[in-house]
């Protein structure tokens, strides 16, 4: 294990903002995970762990402690389970986009609707990441972790996980408890590709032969694309970190209530079932009726020219900037539509 110091955090991150980290460890290998904790423990030291850096803000200052990179890497195909589905082993550090592609190109369902997500594997469980009508935990087997309450390393199965919406118990219950190792998933041999959500039917209207799994990989990649959710070098959009807001999920009341403001001007606000009796409502519809439209500027911060869920660093931009254009954007949807957004990205040093 080599421990470096002071180094700088803003290239990590989707954003390219924040400041640098005292120590820093870049851990390749299981063991490296309780060195590294040792070290940080033994000086008192805050510990952060880091994935890709694709959903976070780092302050300005950057973080005090030891931030450990997570760059296990490996993909491992396992023979099938008793149900039929494939079994593939992936290390915390291994891109998420890659395991995406290689599970597509195996022929096994799944995880193809997640394609162009940034970031690495590790950090899919903590958010339950989903996009285009599938969620991580759909396909989760297994997550093995490193517990720092006793030190040992442990499996978790799918329910001990206690997946929802945008949330397990990795962001809630037990925050700051475990740090992923690696992740198995059960994939689906031969399965038909899930093109239920609303973008990938119109992507697909008029077309008499279903797509295959390659394709309608290609297609949320290029969906992804036009709304500047894919990260791609020298795109103004891409330094962000994604959907920046959630999606608000409430009672039925709210809604009511939402609808009630959104007919006395003449809106139509999209809304979805979700859990139970409550309702998902748009995020990016929210924002853009409340006056933040694509392209939005604020100071060097700004909204994505091609979507208005997505605070973007226009260049030089402070993690301050950002969180005062966040906290604006808030106050000012809460104001109009009595509706309390929620941030998605994880805010570290702040």
């Amino acid at each position: 294990m080599v421990v470096e110091e002071n180094i700088a955090l803003a290239p990590l991150t989707t954003f390219r903002i924040g400041g640098p980290a005292r120590f820093f460890v870049n851990a390749t290998s299981s063991a490296d995970v309780p060195q590294a904790v040792a070290f940080a423990r033994s000086r008192s030291l805050p510990l952060f762990v880091l994935g890709g850096g694709s959903n976070l803000l780092v302050a300005d200052a950057g973080w005090p402690g030891l931030v450990l990179k997570m760059s296990i890497a490996g993909i491992h195909r396992r023979a099938s389970t008793d149900d039929g589905k494939v079994l593939f082993d992936v290390g915390a550090g291994e891109s998420w986009d890659c395991f995406v592609s290689q599970a597509v190109v195996a022929g096994c369902a799944g995880v193809e609707c997640l394609s162009g997500i940034p970031g690495s594997v590790g950090g899919t469980p903590v958010q339950n990441v989903g996009a285009y009508g599938q969620e991580v935990s759909g396909t989760i087997d297994s997550v093995e972790v490193f517990d720092l309450k006793d030190g040992q390393v442990r499996e978790l199965c799918n329910e001990a996980c206690g997946f929802s919406y945008r949330s397990s118990i990795f962001n809630t219950t037990e925050h700051g408890r475990f740090i992923i190792l690696r992740v198995t998933f059960a994939l689906i041999p031969g399965g038909e590709p899930h093109v239920e959500y609303a973008d990938l039917k119109r992507h697909f209207e008029g077309r008499e032969t279903r797509p295959n799994l390659a394709e309608t990989r290609e297609a949320v990649r290029f969906i992804r694309a036009r709304k500047g959710m894919l990260i791609l070098e020298g795109d103004a959009d891409c330094r962000s970190a994604g959907s920046f807001f959630k999606n608000p999920v409430i009672s039925p009341e709210q809604h009511q209530d939402l609808r009630k403001r959104a007919e006395a001007l003449k809106l139509t606000v999209p809304s979805y079932p979700a859990l139970e009796k409550s309702m998902k409502v748009s995020a990016a519809w929210l924002v853009e009726h409340s006056g933040f439209t694509r392209g939005y500027r604020f100071g060097h911060a700004g909204i994505s020219s091609k979507h208005a869920l997505a605070i973007v660093n226009r260049g030089d931009a402070t993690a301050r900037e950002i969180l005062a254009l966040k906290d604006q954007i808030e106050q000012r949807v809460e104001e109009i539509w009595g509706v309390r957004l929620e941030a998605e990205p994880v805010f570290v040093g702040h």
